[in-house]
């Protein structure tokens, strides 16, 4: 872990929309410009093992998700016919399906509040709801009722971990140890009196 109380560190997948719409440099500009610094970075196709472990949902996840999908197709006049706990499955299924299509980017990034700056950057799950200046608001309108409609993952470009715990949990499914490195950057030796090994001034 990092030297610095102050720091902490997050985990971030920019997924195959991201890669195929070639935003990869523009969503790393907005992070970086924050002050918060990336301590590891690779370019993989994920591996269905990995993927399961990350998301690592239970059957609450899975019957709060399956209802509301299956609340989407009632209102759309579709046919329900499978029980809600199978449509929430079917969530991570097609996430697999979409995340093993193409290569995705993989961050550590560090720094102040880090998971707390990404996930205001980055703005909520939904795209469509997602607000004016947000990554998610700026660069696409998927829905959850569209990407139900279609039976496909919804499109929201980034994955993010939403508490340190999580994201110690999801570094550890894809990054050694060996692979973070560390090292101080002239932002933080303005903002936080620090030197280049790393010690307080």
């Amino acid at each position: 872990m990092s030297k610095h109380p102050h720091q902490e560190r997050t985990f971030v997948i920019l997924k195959p929309d991201t890669v195929q719409r070639s935003l990869i440099g523009e969503v790393i500009k907005r992070f970086e410009r924050t002050g918060l610094k990336i301590t590891a970075m690779k370019m993989a196709v994920p591996k269905e093992e990995q993927l399961l472990k990350h998301y690592n949902k239970d059957d609450a996840w899975f019957l709060a998700k399956g209802t509301r999908i299956v609340e989407d197709l009632k209102a759309q006049g579709r046919e329900v016919d499978r029980e809600p706990i199978e449509y929430g499955k079917d969530i991570i299924r097609t996430i697999v399906k979409y995340m093993t299509a193409g290569p995705v980017v993989m961050m550590i990034i560090e720094g102040n509040k880090s998971i707390d700056v990404i996930t205001k950057l980055v703005g909520t799950t939904e795209p469509s709801t997602s607000d004016v200046g947000t990554i998610r608001g700026d660069y696409t309108v998927d829905s959850y009722a569209h990407s139900s409609y279609e039976n496909r993952s919804v499109r929201n470009l980034i994955h993010c971990s939403d508490v340190p715990a999580e994201a110690e949990r999801e570094i550890a499914i894809w990054f050694d140890e060996s692979e973070i490195m560390e090292y101080t950057t002239a932002q933080e030796r303005i903002m936080y009196d620090v030197n280049l090994d790393g010690s307080a001034e």
